[in-house]
């Protein structure tokens, strides 16, 4: 059976944002040039040596429906929730959360001298989970794997599966591939994605070719950038005198509506009015919805 390359779609560049606080941001998803990428809901670049961009944070805030995914270059965000849970991230962990039927939670970056980086993806809830009890996965550098291939580049597997060898984030509902994939000089990448699967990459270090079809056409793209796959079976990237690095995010859209206020994402309207009512008469929380 042939498969099919996938072509670019689209090429975003990002948008510099303010939220929290006062965190300085790069949003290539999740705004005016592309609001939704069905599972995708949003992703953050942040990324500075300068506390002033970064040390706000973001104080303790709502969400409801959905999961957000945080993954550290560099730095130590602290983060504290509702539940009881709290911790710190540095660099190379992951916190994956599921906000399901109600979190507060805070996430406070610490001032080091190497600054402060990373990214943070919202992946969407399916209908029937958008209510369920909330929790966290924690992952530390050191249990996510990596794998080499035999056309030089390395992977750190934090969801998925590559070449056999499954990413350290389990148990997600939409089911993501979410890979940072390195690529030295003269290197290449290839991918299988399946058919029917939103597709993206951002490159955040180098350059890349990203080959279109079997004569070898490349499209390329210079960081920061995020580029949008058309559907097909095969991603493929290479470079030439320089490195990349990139992060490969793939997932099954979910097909449901979706109705968004800042950080609720519900199916509904009425959904929406519901979560800003329990916000303000206090029954927001998931224990406390539980009793209630």
């Amino acid at each position: 059976m042939n498969t099919q390359l996938r072509e670019i779609k689209t090429i975003i560049e990002p948008t510099h944002v303010v939220e929290g606080a006062g965190v300085r941001l790069r949003r290539s998803l999740g705004g005016e040039k592309l609001n939704y990428l069905d599972p995708f809901l949003l992703f953050d670049h942040f990324g500075s040596p300068h506390a002033e961009d970064y040390q706000a944070g973001f104080p303790m805030h709502p969400h409801r429906g959905i999961e957000t995914v945080t993954y550290m270059l560099n730095g130590e965000v602290q983060h504290r929730d509702t539940l009881g849970n709290a911790g710190s991230i540095g660099a190379g962990d992951v916190q994956w959360m599921t906000a399901g039927g109600g979190i507060l939670h805070e996430e406070m970056p610490q001032v080091r001298p190497e600054g402060n980086g990373g990214f943070q993806l919202w992946v969407n809830l399916p209908a029937k989970l958008k209510m369920v009890q909330p929790r966290y996965q924690d992952i530390p550098s050191r249990k996510i794997p990596e794998v080499t291939t035999k056309d030089g580049a390395r992977i750190r597997v934090i969801a998925g599966n590559v070449g056999g060898t499954e990413g350290a984030v389990t148990g997600i509902a939409a089911n993501p591939t979410y890979l940072d994939v390195f690529i030295p000089p003269g290197g290449s990448f290839t991918h299988s994605v399946p058919q029917g699967h939103t597709a993206f990459a951002y490159v955040f270090e180098g350059k890349a070719g990203f080959v279109e079809n079997e004569n070898g056409e490349h499209r390329w793209v210079t960081q920061p950038a995020l580029v949008v796959w058309e559907d097909g079976d095969v991603v493929r990237i290479e470079t030439r005198d320089k490195g990349v690095r990139l992060l490969l995010i793939s997932a099954k859209p979910l097909g449901e509506p979706i109705a968004r206020y800042g950080p609720f994402v519900m199916n509904t309207k009425d959904e929406i009015a519901q979560a800003l009512l329990d916000l303000k008469q206090g029954t927001f929380i998931w224990q406390d919805q539980a009793v209630s």
